[in-house]
């Protein structure tokens, strides 16, 4: 008989352990790219400062500079997306 109620509280822990995992695994496609996006241009800006760091001539420190600048602009965009207004020409 006890065995039987143990059991039946292991059923009820697994499912409720399920539950969790469905309601955690609810990313849509849209926020995995923008996640993936959002890690390769931080990779691309820790790349681009560490290069910065080394760099001598003018010319590539400039053009260094300008990248990491672009690529903080393009994470800003990521973090604060602009709501997209359709179009009333389109229709």
């Amino acid at each position: 008989m006890a065995r039987g109620w143990e059991s039946k509280g292991v059923e009820a822990q697994q499912e409720a352990a399920i539950n969790a995992r469905s309601k955690a695994q609810k990313i849509t496609a849209e926020d995995m790219a923008r996640r993936a996006e959002r890690a390769t241009l931080s990779l691309a800006r820790t790349r681009a400062l560490a290069d910065l760091q080394n760099a001598c001539a003018a010319a590539h420190r400039a053009m260094l500079e300008q990248a990491i600048a672009d690529l903080d602009k393009r994470l800003a965009a990521l973090e604060n997306p602009k709501p997209q207004i359709p179009n009333p020409k389109s229709r």
